[in-house]
């Protein structure tokens, strides 16, 4: 998901629109982020973002009662991160999130962390494939912006 500019945050989606504000946020905590990202086959986060230290977190968008109703993968998200956030607009009826999971507040613009979850060190091995994974995906994500003619079989 590319970055919109301002004047086409009106064509977002409203998942949309809360991962911006998460992606914003996390910049001021050091983060680098992607929005759709794939961590293993048959999983896919909204929010995938790599700390300066190494740490993974993913945050997950839900625009509403329904959307996390339906969701049935979050829990398959928890074995690819270091701690793992919810991110909802602030009318959102947060207490349906588990406790025990992190919960940012966010809209378009920015976004506030209102709970943190425990830590989950990832394995070694786990976070070099993750890290290596991550940087392959940004990396070809903005070749396909620089190279927009570049067969998307090149591209990840």
């Amino acid at each position: 998901m590319d970055s919109p500019a301002l004047s086409d945050l009106a064509e977002l989606l409203p998942g949309q629109r809360i991962a911006r504000g998460v992606q914003r946020h996390l910049v001021h905590h050091g983060f680098a982020s992607i929005c759709e990202f794939v961590p293993a086959p048959g999983l896919r986060v909204d929010v995938i973002a790599l700390g300066p230290k190494g740490e993974v977190w993913i945050v997950e968008c839900k625009s509403g009662r329904e959307d996390f109703r339906t969701d049935r993968k979050w829990q398959g998200y928890l074995p690819w991160c270091d701690r793992f956030f919810w991110a909802v607009e602030e009318s959102f009826p947060v207490e349906l999130l588990p406790e025990e999971t992190g919960l940012i507040l966010a809209d378009a613009y920015d976004a506030e962390i209102a709970r943190w979850p425990e830590t989950t060190p990832l394995a070694g091995a786990r976070r070099k494939a993750l890290t290596q994974r991550f940087a392959r995906t940004a990396a070809a994500r903005l070749q396909g912006l620089t190279d927009p003619g570049l067969p998307a079989a090149v591209q990840l």
